[in-house]
């Protein structure tokens, strides 16, 4: 032993014993965990947390078993974060705006309305790809307003039966055969 008075509490006791603890609160923490990055973060707070709790309480003394402890709540800390914080999830493409989809669904609204009687099929046009309001579409047609809308709903009932998307499914869960 030397003669030099080297306190073995507080942040210089830590340091003394960082480079022996390391290799074993790593070790303990990357076999608990998914990845190693995720391992090193929490190995970095766990030795924060014991810097910051050898600084309010003058006297402890830092051990390896110590610092493993402060792992293990570092640990619990991070599941319970990962609990309440789903990830993001960066590769799930976006079909919104998929040009095949949004293609096809033009064909299968086109070969629908060549389905539906000439008079349907106008105010649907009309309607829903000119975007006209209903009393123009009453106009054009030469129909009252309320024909038309009465009109609108029948063809849009005519509709969604021919559309193949739309048949009925069984009231059942998860009856999908």
């Amino acid at each position: 032993m030397s003669s030099d008075h080297t306190d073995s509490s507080g942040p210089a006791g830590l340091l003394a014993v960082y480079d022996q603890a390391l290799p074993a609160v790593y070790g303990f923490v990357v076999r608990r965990c998914a990845d190693r990055r995720t391992a090193e973060d929490v190995t970095s707070e766990t030795f924060l947390a014991a810097m910051d709790s050898v600084r309010r309480h003058r006297g402890t003394e830092p051990t390896t078993p110590w610092l493993i402890g402060i792992a293990r709540h570092k640990l619990a800390d991070h599941w319970r974060r990962a609990q309440r914080t789903p990830e993001p999830v960066d590769d799930v493409p976006d079909h919104g705006d998929d040009p095949w989809d949004t293609e096809l669904d033009r064909m299968v609204a086109h070969h629908t309305l060549r389905q539906l009687t000439p008079i349907h099929r106008a105010v649907l046009t009309l309607r829903y790809v000119d975007d006209l309001p209903v009393g123009e579409c009453a106009e054009i047609l030469g129909r009252t307003v309320g024909a038309t809308e009465a009109l609108l709903t029948r063809a849009k009932r005519a509709f969604r039966a021919a559309y193949p998307e739309t048949q009925p499914q069984s009231s059942g869960r998860g009856g999908h055969a």
